[in-house]
């Protein structure tokens, strides 16, 4: 076998944007005709720049909307391809002033990597820089009330701006390229003010050395920056530490693939050039790179990143394998259905990702705050140098304070607020595989007081149980699963699985709607319907009383009959979860399109004593309608298909996901794999992060209106200024911090008795 390398068709320019990209590999269509692109973007700092973006994208033709994600820098665009191309959306982020490129994790991972290295060398630099001025400050300070001399004075402080100057040339570069670009784009962002306030304190220094005055404030203005900075490079850590789980999810994604040529050779291409259709080869031990169809080989799949499972699963010509598991010892032939974009790791991303960047309603409101800052915060800071002037004092006091008020009003501690909280949450959730998909499922989830499940696939696993295994011998149990490998039925699948036969029996054929026969040593085995395979009801009977809730398929093989009766099972955590939720004071409630009996049991097991039965869609609505009607707040839990309309009518909704269907799950949010905890979870966490996000716009406020009147009145120098702004903004992401370590409060146990009467239950059919 021959393998090659190709480069593949990116390039980039001296400027370092991508050129000569392939946009089917890197934009997805929706079911509207629309097509989805992620672009990662430079200069985003704050809520300002998040504004421009949106509003500059929204004003194109075509543009059917746009959203920033501030913690990871991204932007998704949904655009109508008949009337504008990707090419167009990023000439006009070029012409806001926020270059953008196809989003690439490696190069994402570089670049933010290499805005952490610059953020920490200029805080060096600042710090080192603001300890040797200040050292020179504390003799001016002293000798001011001793006896220092004019000239050993203005020594000092020409000493001072020698170091001052270049530390500010160096160390503030961050918020004058963010400063400037804001005032080229005829906007002001966050760093507009603090930029000003830098210069004036600056100015004002370099003024009082040449004029001789007695103080000088090249200190204020290095400590200033080093605090800013300080905040600025925390700020930064805690978005990468809160967006780990993304970026773990990028590193899954193999950034290329061995593609079959036109020749049968193997090609190492990158991702961009693998297209629906095409052959690729996933060799022992690699990342599957694409989601496809196996075509050819068998081995072991750890699937644990989609469905939670933790045993690796089989997989042989015909399975599905997505692109993140990790291939074990067989080599796999795959024909791709989705490569860089319409996988299932990047719809799982882009979940991730719209809630990080989703808008909840308190999100909107310090958002609009935010936006409003730069406008307020300069009318404040020339009012009170104009009131300060009019009060008498000179211009020298007026100014000195008015650069106080610009930097203590700094809306930090605001901006953060709410998305410190959402962006920690959203890492919470998924590190208990739960995706948003909603920007204020946090504040809805955290005001549910009624919960009400679907049973089929959400209560009950999708797959049944072979509720009489101990009635069937074993031989007769492995015969009829050889002749079940030969059948795409459901229930022959599932008794396929419980058998563990691996090789079918040959000259297998399929009766359309009846079953699957063979002939093997002179017997004639059929494997179906009762009627099919001769059962009688005396024979039935007994199996169908004593699991009425069961589905009944029977094997003969011309004188020996078995009957196999299929169940639903409850979730492996279904009881212990339903336990938690009544313990924590939830109502519960079971709303069911399956028999009055097959309902009926698996109320009784979970213990909820309110459901319904042989329910369709538009009487689930009605349902939800009447308990709205009483003042609940009601989170619905389904499997997200037939129960789409139920899900939307609900408050909130949460969907259990699998990788067939994940794009159209229309709920708030999907928790991945098997069991039901992630529902426990959800509300946990939303009830702790909404608490969070209140304690931090309090905070903010409370900030505001002790801090801005202080400044005002001429009680705060720059400096002091500058360490206020700096701790407000800390202790705002520290408390959102906290998040990830809050414990969720742990469930009343039943009595030993009770506890005892429910398993017991649960260990019945459902």
């Amino acid at each position: 076998m021959n393998i090659a390398v190709d480069v593949g068709p990116i390039e980039s320019d001296p400027a370092g944007q991508a050129v000569g990209h392939d946009w089917d590999a890197y934009t997805v269509a929706d079911r509207e005709g629309n097509r989805r692109i992620e672009l990662a973007v430079d200069g985003i700092t704050c809520a300002a720049c998040l504004t421009d973006i949106e509003r500059g994208l929204r004003r194109l033709p075509g543009i059917v909307s746009a959203r920033v994600n501030v913690s990871n820098r991204r932007t998704s665009v949904v655009f109508s391809p008949d009337k504008i191309t990707p090419d167009a959306v990023l000439e006009r982020m070029a012409s806001i002033g926020y270059p953008a490129q196809p989003f690439d994790p490696a190069i994402r991972r570089d670049n933010r990597s290499a805005e952490a290295r610059e953020l920490l060398k200029c805080m060096g630099v600042a710090g080192f820089g603001a300890m040797n001025v200040m050292l020179m400050s504390v003799s001016v300070w002293s000798g001011n009330v001793t006896d220092i001399t004019p000239e050993t004075r203005d020594f000092f402080h020409f000493m001072s701006a020698l170091v001052a100057l270049p530390t500010v040339a160096y160390a503030a570069r961050p918020f004058f390229r963010s400063a400037f670009a804001a005032i080229r784009r005829r906007s002001l962002n966050m760093d507009v003010p603090i930029s000003l306030g830098v210069s004036l304190a600056m100015g004002l220094s370099i003024y009082n050395t040449l004029t001789h005055a007695l103080e000088a404030y090249f200190d204020s203005a290095l400590m200033l920056l080093f605090f800013l900075l300080l905040g600025r490079f925390l700020d930064e850590n805690m978005r990468r530490r809160t967006a780990v789980e993304a970026e773990t999810l990028a590193t899954l994604r193999a950034d290329s693939a061995l593609k079959r040529g036109e020749t049968g050779d193997l090609v190492r291409v990158p991702l961009s050039a693998v297209h629906a259709g095409d052959i690729v080869a996933v060799r022992p031990g690699e990342r599957v790179p694409v989601d496809g169809e196996v075509l050819s080989g068998r081995s072991d799949v750890d699937r644990s990143l989609v469905t939670g499972e933790t045993l690796p699963v089989s997989v042989a010509p015909g399975d599905i394998v997505h692109a993140g598991t990790l291939n074990g010892t067989g080599l796999l032939t795959v024909v791709v259905t989705a490569a860089v974009e319409g996988t299932l790791m990047a719809e799982i991303e882009r979940l991730i990702g719209e809630a990080q960047s989703a808008k909840s309603g308190a999100l909107r409101l310090a958002d609009r705050a935010a936006r409003a800052y730069a406008p307020v915060v300069h009318s404040s800071a020339l009012l009170t140098a104009t009131g300060w002037l009019i009060a008498g004092a000179g211009w020298h006091t007026a100014l000195i304070n008015a650069i106080a008020v610009l930097i203590i009003t700094c809306p930090c501690a605001l901006a953060l607020a709410v998305p410190a909280v959402q962006v920690t949450a959203a890492g919470r959730f998924f590190r208990n595989g739960i995706l948003l998909n909603a920007g204020d499922a946090i504040e809805r989830l955290a005001g549910v007081d009624t919960i009400v499940f679907d049973k089929t696939g959400t209560l009950t696993s999708p797959e049944p149980l072979l509720a009489n295994r101990s009635d069937v011998s074993d031989d007769i149990l492995e015969l009829a699963g050889r002749l079940a490998r030969s059948s795409r039925h459901p229930l022959a699948e599932a008794l396929a699985r419980v058998s563990g036969s691996a090789t079918p029996i040959e000259g297998s054929r399929e009766v359309t709607g009846e079953g699957v026969m063979a002939d093997l040593d002179g017997q004639t085995l059929r494997l179906g319907s009762l009627s099919f395979c001769g059962v009688s009801e005396e024979i039935a009977g007994p199996v169908r009383a004593a699991y009425p809730d069961a589905s009944l398929i029977a094997f003969s093989d011309g004188e020996r009959i078995a009957v196999f009766a299929f169940a639903q099972r409850l979730k492996a955590d279904a009881m212990e979860v339903a336990r938690e939720l009544r313990a924590k004071g939830y109502r519960l409630a079971i709303l069911s399109g399956d028999r009055e009996t097959a309902v009926a049991t698996v109320a009784k097991a979970l213990g909820i004593v309110e459901w319904q039965a042989e329910v369709d869609p538009t009487g689930k609505i009605a349902r939800l309608e009447a308990l709205k009607a009483e003042g609940r707040r009601i989170l619905m839990v389904g499997d997200g298909l037939n129960d789409a309309p139920s899900l939307a009518a609900a408050h909130v909704s949460l969907s259990p996901v699998s990788a067939a269907h994940l794009a159209q799950v229309a709920s708030d949010a999907v928790f991945l794999g098997e069991r039901l905890k992630p529902v426990v979870t959800a509300l946990d966490v939303s009830h702790a992060a909404y608490r969070l996000m209140k304690q931090n716009l309090w905070t903010a406020v409370i900030y505001n209106l002790i801090a801005v009147p202080i400044a005002v009145l001429g009680y705060v120098t720059p400096l002091i200024a500058a360490a206020a702004m700096s701790g407000s903004s800390l202790i705002v992401t520290l408390n959102a911090l906290r998040l990830r370590r809050v414990a969720t409060p742990p469930a009343e146990r039943p009595p030993a008795a009770v506890a005892a009467a429910l398993e017991a239950q649960a260990e019945e059919p459902a």
